[in-house]
């Protein structure tokens, strides 16, 4: 048959996914276990959809070479080995399937800590040569004893469930997680310094990204309760190994179980495999028989949705909806989503409820389209877990945010026009449009006017409105190398207030931030990227 559509399964996939993909005649399936990387290469100008798992690093440099490649398609929920943001730029879809682990993971993570609690391993290791140590390995019950979760997505709740059931008190941290809705599971929210200081057992629910590397160090570390322990069943990097290494051999945890390391397969001479008081696994938390068939038929759905209607199920950078539709709808879709990812960053905590208004020609469109890329820009900064236009409504129900949605044909000044209302320890609005249907644009901050390009590395400014001030920032920001790209302003005479959004070339440095907000008049002082 012609024109049928290739795909490449480059890291193995359980036989059941592999036979239904086999079966539709609309496919060309090329199956590997473990491909080497100059032969992946060399197929890929070829194929048309990849389907990895963790193994196979889908970067920029594996990208350029896929003339044909509409589709990645990660089976599992991490993302960390695929570059999304350089498969969006070359137009190349990229999809998880995040359900599959889920039980499976949670499962590891309990194995673990049982594990440590009972010294289960190193007892096993000492038997089998010949010795009969009782006394030595006397272990510790988990009735009574609190579980710290770091992250409170669907395996961090899998794990808290399981837990509650031996009689363990469950405490998490979650900053975008409403209390009442944790509550309701009988998991109680907490700052970081109290999930540090009552752990028992803390363990870590949270993906590799940039603001998660090394999140557990040293001063982490030390501020755990003596005698506690550390799992780690998410993502290799997490946690400082360094760090771990001399915390447990000052004594301070009792032990620690990893799951998942820096670098994988974890080194012959890493000094973590002469530490007694570490339980290590080569990254079994997805390994189960029963884990491997789920997600090889999660990914064969997908893909045969794909093939069959067009319809991009859990994609991460683009809406799950037919690809002739996208064309259409994609300006609107990313003035929605920067608007949302824009109020989050600039908005209040312990949001509670989120109200979204259309007007104009937006509103003729799919709406439950628009409403969703307005919660997904909204949730996708502030999670740990991936935020897609699936997931974004169960993410804001399980921490209690509510949404309001209103639609009006007509609109005044705009062709159209999309206010987002964020109601929580303050209420915080902002105003967005198209401009040439091509350009979002933010109209709107709170009472302000304003026209700013809602882009890359922003600085957003609150000040008195009086003389100096903006001639200082300029001064400031070029002392510290920041360049400024654009700057838009916004006045409130009556309040003798301003604000400025400000397009920057990088990431301002955390002195560059401190001094902004230290400048005489300076209100306020936050640093986005959108």
């Amino acid at each position: 048959m012609e024109n049928r559509i290739r795909v490449l399964i480059a890291d193995g996939l359980a036989k059941e996914g592999i036979a239904i993909l086999q079966q539709n005649s609309k496919i060309e399936l090329l199956a590997f276990e473990a491909i080497d990387r100059l032969e992946l290469k060399e197929k890929l100008s070829q194929i048309d959809i990849l389907i990895v798992r963790s193994r196979t690093q889908v970067d920029k440099d594996l990208l350029e070479t896929a003339r044909h490649l509409k589709l990645v398609l990660r089976a599992g929920i991490g993302l960390d080995n695929v570059d999304v943001p350089a498969a969006t730029d070359v137009g190349i879809v990229v999809m998880n399937a995040p359900t599959g682990n889920i039980v499976t993971t949670a499962e590891h993570t309990l194995a673990m800590i049982f594990a440590v609690s009972r010294h289960i391993p190193q007892a096993d290791a000492t038997l089998r040569s010949g010795k009969w140590e009782k006394k030595r390995f006397q272990g510790n019950e988990l009735r009574g004893k609190t579980l710290a979760l770091l992250g409170l997505g669907n395996i961090g709740r899998t794990v808290a469930v399981k837990a509650l059931g031996l009689g363990m008190r469950v405490i998490a941290h979650d900053p975008y997680v409403n209390s009442e809705a944790a509550a309701k599971q009988k998991i109680h929210l907490v700052g970081m310094e109290e999930l540090l200081a009552e752990a028992d057992y803390l363990s870590v629910h949270v993906p590799l990204l940039k603001t998660t590397h090394h999140l557990i160090n040293r001063t982490v570390l030390r501020k755990m309760k003596k005698g506690s322990y550390l799992i780690n069943c998410a993502r290799g990097g997490i946690v400082d190994e360094t760090a771990l290494l001399e915390v447990l051999a000052e004594k301070h945890l009792a032990g620690a179980a990893l799951d998942v390391f820096e670098t994988e397969p974890i080194p012959a001479n890493s000094p973590l495999l002469q530490c007694q008081d570490l339980v290590l696994t080569p990254h079994l938390g997805a390994s189960t028989e029963e884990a491997q068939v789920q997600v090889s038929l999660e990914v064969a759905d997908q893909i045969a949705l794909y093939v069959e209607q067009g319809v991009l199920k859990n994609a991460i950078n683009v809406p799950n909806v037919p690809l002739e539709q996208l064309n259409i709808i994609k300006p609107y879709v990313q003035l929605c989503e920067k608007l949302g990812s824009f109020a989050t960053q600039v908005g209040p905590q312990n949001v509670k409820k989120i109200r979204v208004h259309f007007e104009g020609e937006i509103s003729g469109h799919n709406k439950e389209l628009l409403t969703l890329s307005v919660l997904k820009g909204f949730l996708a900064p502030i999670l740990f877990t991936t935020v897609n236009f699936v997931n974004a409504r169960k993410l804001l129900k399980e921490r209690g945010i509510r949404v309001e949605e209103s639609f009006e044909e007509e609109c005044t000044d705009y062709n159209s026009r999309v206010e987002l209302t964020l109601l929580g320890d303050t209420p915080f609005s902002c105003t967005g449009t198209l401009f040439g249907k091509e350009g979002p644009r933010i109209i709107g901050i709170d009472h302000f006017n304003i026209d700013a390009i809602p882009t890359g590395h922003l600085l957003y400014t609150k000040n008195i409105d009086e003389p100096g001030v903006i001639g200082s920032m300029g001064t400031l920001l070029g002392a510290h190398g920041v360049n400024i790209a654009r700057m838009h302003l916004g006045r409130d005479p009556k309040k003798s207030e301003a604000i400025a959004l400000i397009n920057i070339d990088s990431e301002p440095s955390a002195s560059a931030l401190e001094a902004l907000r230290n400048t005489k008049g300076m209100l306020s002082v936050k640093a986005i990227k959108i």
